[in-house]
Parts: C-alpha cells; sequence; structure tokens
C-alpha cells in the first residue's frame, strides 16, 4: 500500500546492491525530499513489488545496463543472455510496472530510458551492446505510442563513452582512448554533468510534446 504520509516530491534513487545513499544526501542537503533504495532489477518479482509499494512516479530514469566487449564470433550464450536480459528484458518490465502506476493514477509522466550511440551506429566489439540499444531504441517508440493516450511520453538519451568509475579503466588504454577521441567530434570524453540538461529537459514540461524519440549526446559521433 503506498505511503500517503510521504511527500508528493521525492526523488527516489536504486542501487542494485547498495542503496544510492550518498546521492540521496546530496539531494536532501538541497532541501529536497530523497530516499535511497535497493532493488535489483534483474529480478522482476521484486521490481513489480518495488512500484507496487511506491505512489505513481511522475519521472521514471531507466539507466541499469552492461556490457561485454569481444567479437562477434567469440560471443557465447551467457554472454548474449548478460547483456540483453539487462538491457532490454530489465529496462522493459522496469518501465511496464513504472507506467502501470503512473496510468492507475491518471497523471500523466515521462519514461527516459539511458541508450546509447551505439543505438544508432555499429562498433566493432559491441555486436551485444548494440543489439540490446537498437532494441531499447524501438521498445520506447512504440511505449511512445502504445502510451500517449495515457499522457505518458517515452523517450532516450543516447549518449557517447561517458567517463565514470565504472568505464575509466578502460580509457587506460592508450589506443582504445584515441579511437574514442577521433570519433567524438568535439574532442573529449562525456562527463556525467553532460547529460543533465537532457534528463531535465526530457523531465519537464518543457518536453511536453517531446515522445517516441531520441536525444543523442555524442559530441557528433553519430553525425559523421
Amino acid at each position: 500500500v503506498p505511503d500517503q504520509d510521504r511527500p508528493a516530491d521525492v526523488e527516489v534513487l536504486q542501487g542494485r546492491d547498495v542503496a544510492e545513499e550518498a546521492g540521496a544526501e546530496a539531494i536532501r542537503a538541497r532541501g529536497e525530499a530523497a530516499e535511497a533504495t535497493v532493488l535489483d532489477v534483474a529480478d522482476l518479482g521484486a521490481v513489480t513489488a518495488f512500484f507496487a509499494e511506491l505512489p505513481a512516479f511522475d519521472v521514471l530514469v531507466n539507466n541499469a545496463g552492461t556490457n561485454r566487449p569481444k567479437p562477434m564470433q567469440d560471443v557465447d550464450e551467457a554472454d548474449y543472455d548478460a547483456v540483453l536480459d539487462l538491457n532490454v528484458k530489465s529496462a522493459f518490465f522496469v518501465a511496464q510496472a513504472c507506467a502501470r502506476g503512473m496510468i492507475a493514477a491518471g497523471a500523466g509522466g515521462s519514461l527516459i530510458h539511458i541508450g546509447s550511440q551505439m543505438g544508432h551506429v555499429g562498433g566493432p566489439n559491441r555486436s551485444l551492446y548494440c543489439a540490446s540499444k537498437w532494441a531499447l531504441e524501438g521498445m520506447s517508440k512504440a511505449f511512445a505510442l502504445d502510451l500517449a493516450a495515457h499522457r505518458i511520453r517515452s523517450n532516450t538519451i543516447a549518449p557517447t563513452f561517458i567517463e565514470t568509475p565504472m568505464t575509466r579503466p578502460f580509457f587506460e588504454n592508450q589506443a582504445f582512448k584515441d579511437s574514442v577521441l577521433a570519433k567524438i567530434k568535439l574532442g573529449r570524453l562525456g562527463q556525467v554533468e553532460d547529460l543533465m540538461g537532457a534528463a531535465v529537459f526530457l523531465a519537464s514540461d518543457a518536453a511536453a510534446l517531446v515522445t517516441g524519440t531520441s536525444l543523442i549526446v555524442d559530441g557528433g559521433w553519430t553525425a559523421d
């Protein structure tokens, strides 16, 4: 049963193994309400229960994902299942559970799925990742059509390579880093801050007529 005492505007931060308490604390320090939770989005039963126990969301940022980069001839079934199950299956059912709550509440909403530039082009050693991110693009477009009557929008943000603690070790390989920077026409790796404007836009009324599309934040990678 939803907690009716919860403030109307609460940001819910979800981590797979550890609650995103630092992020929630930073939001609370600004005088806003935030909660940190633990949810493994690969556990579909837990996903259903998670959304059933909370008031309807206004905005979902659907961000879980993984990659196993290798040539397509070296991919095995375990690789396929790991990437497609998280990047596509989990993303689908997280969005479904969230959208059901939005529909029941009748207030509309915005689904924002974190895709990739690799959902618009191909790349070496990226067959699984490309497959999953192209699938996410198609899913989001279909979601937009299914949910438009409920005033729920569905869009993707498609970033280039973003420098994070998880990706930083890959860029220690100078040849790999040089190959990436050669494709990013603005000449630098992406930072998390580069995605903030896109997310705020798609979450806000400024994007009230934007649905079924992708906001590509790639420094010009896919323009070539």
